[in-house]
């Protein structure tokens, strides 16, 4: 077995990276305190709580546009653009690896290399949570930041309550997405292996 190396995260990628996650699972937390915690039993206080969650929200909307505006500027970017032709037959074998090839030691049907950084369902997860997901949680969150920029009323329902539960939608899906990104983040050669491509840059490829 033959083992090389690719470098596929830049310094800029694993600061951002590690920028995101810190900042998600603040967002959470504090989510999580704010909504559901009681006043006899806080998950903490509850001015803390609005802070460092307007703080995080702030934060992670500026590693955002640096996220944005690195794919735009770097090679980076390219690993998110898509092609339809033949997507959905890509999908479709990825979908039958991760239910049942990879149990049986399969070997992977998109191999991970310079000009490829995710498969089939990761592109396409990626793509929704980043470009379509995340720009909606940071309209909902800055409209709560600055109410006054809410309409009043939609559709019978007071627009800060709408907002609210839209952005508390939102922010379960994210947290959904995490869990799972976790998850297979395990699933490499090691269980460690992704994770230790977020600190060296390195994608280990194993033939």
């Amino acid at each position: 077995m033959s083992e090389n190396k690719v470098y596929l995260y830049p310094v800029w990628v694993r600061f951002w990276h590690a920028s995101n996650a810190i900042l998600c699972l603040l967002l959470i937390f504090t989510g999580v305190s704010m909504q559901y915690a009681s006043l006899e039993s806080p998950l903490m206080s509850f001015a803390l709580a609005v802070s460092m969650h307007n703080i995080s929200g702030i934060l992670l909307t500026i590693f955002y546009l640096v996220f944005i505006i690195g794919n735009l500027t770097t090679w980076n970017g390219k690993y998110y653009r898509q092609r339809i032709a033949g997507f959905g037959k890509e999908v479709i074998k990825q979908m039958r690896y991760y239910s049942y090839g990879m149990f049986v030691g399969e070997p992977a049907p998109f191999k991970i290399n310079k000009t490829r950084k995710f498969n089939p369902i990761q592109k396409m997860t990626y793509i929704a949570v980043m470009y379509v997901l995340m720009p909606f949680i940071f309209i909902t969150g800055w409209a709560l930041l600055f109410p006054e920029i809410i309409v009043t009323r939609l559709f019978h329902f007071g627009g800060i309550t709408l907002t609210s539960l839209f952005h508390a939608v939102l922010g379960f899906f994210v947290s959904l997405f995490l869990i799972i990104h976790i998850y297979f983040c395990t699933v490499g050669h090691t269980p460690t292996s992704n994770f230790k491509s977020m600190v060296d840059g390195y994608h280990e490829t194993h033939n």
